[in-house]
């Protein structure tokens, strides 16, 4: 006989730099408690490791559970992940069946990454964002019948796109400081004596970068410096209008069709300031004149527990699909 459910569910916000699992109310879906790990998920030649995303899932979901004391099965598990769209066959394959027999959960969704930002940003209300952090990636959904589920653009990963992201700013910026220390056009000064400072003699650039798995981490990590720069040097502030003008074609190409749409920024790259959101405010106006934008009302975790209420209750609108939004059948 199966266990009652408990009056609980458990979000989950799994990226690069870590994961979070929280616990929740359905009819609240702020978290009550939080377990977070700063070790993320590998990534395999298989994609996502499922194996070790569940040695740091069901730990801290044991836990949470423990701490509530819940005397069941949470009502919903959502969790969002990055690469899920992409990287995450294991996890599609193994998680629905894996978290049934660890914690009896049958009601669970599995989430792009850019999905439970979305989720965070506009609950579940049609409209585009924009998250923006290391990578970028822009999502939308008119949630309607006829409409055509997620609309993504970019989140290509840093060398094929994430256009107008940290690394793209930080490798713009790192390389307008290396055309400085060759002499060539295009240069700028002020980003060769930033780049050595953060990084060191400038002739050391390649070992620092090629040979690290984190390349776009370490890209990224340039791109405060190009933001302090801008007030001062036109190539740093030619550098964030180009990252602006791709930000907002992103979101143009996401949004939903018709008359106006609620368009949401999220993510670290946009705590950069108006160095950034200057040149982003005119290319929005230019680009999707019709837009409101709308301060996100939450991050990835908020929107993980807003899908898994949603879920509980059999209310989610959010369009489900075979990649960006996963509702598999009970299990168990």
């Amino acid at each position: 006989m199966r266990s009652p459910l408990s009056p609980w569910v458990l979000g989950v916000d799994s990226g690069g730099s870590g994961m979070r699992v929280a616990i929740a109310r359905p009819d609240d879906a702020r978290p009550v408690a939080t377990v977070a790990s700063d070790t993320p998920a590998r990534i395999g030649p298989a994609g996502v490791d499922a194996g070790h995303f569940l040695e740091l899932l069901l730990p801290a979901a044991r836990e949470l559970l423990g701490r509530t004391g819940a005397a069941g099965p949470p009502s919903a598990v959502a969790v969002g992940a990055a690469g899920m769209a992409t990287l995450g066959d294991e996890l599609r394959a193994r998680l629905p069946g894996a978290l049934a027999d660890a914690l009896g959960a049958r009601r669970l969704a599995l989430a792009a990454d850019a999905v439970t930002a979305y989720a965070g940003a506009l609950g579940q209300q049609a409209g585009a964002a924009v998250v923006a952090g290391t990578g970028l990636i822009a999502v939308g959904t008119d949630l309607g019948p006829a409409g055509r589920g997620w609309r993504r653009a970019d989140g290509w990963g840093h060398l094929l796109g994430d256009c107008g992201s940290g690394a793209w700013i930080g490798r713009a910026g790192l390389e307008a400081a290396l055309r400085a220390h060759d002499g060539r056009a295009g240069g700028s000064a002020a980003l060769l004596a930033r780049l050595e400072a953060v990084f060191g003699p400038a002739a050391g650039m390649p070992g620092l970068l090629y040979p690290r798995a984190d390349r776009a981490a370490v890209l990224a990590r340039f791109a405060p410096e190009v933001g302090r720069c801008a007030a001062e040097d036109p190539v740093a502030r030619a550098v964030l209008r180009e990252a602006a003008r791709s930000i907002a074609e992103a979101a143009a190409a996401v949004r939903p069709e018709g008359v106006g749409c609620r368009l949401a920024l999220t993510g670290g790259l946009f705590r950069m300031g108006e160095p950034l959101l200057a040149p982003l405010r005119e290319e929005l106006a230019r680009q999707l004149p019709d837009a409101e934008p709308v301060e996100p009302a939450g991050d990835p975790l908020d929107g993980a527990l807003g899908i898994a209420a949603a879920l509980a209750s059999g209310g989610l609108a959010l369009p489900v699909d075979s990649r960006m939004l996963i509702v598999p059948e009970a299990v168990g």
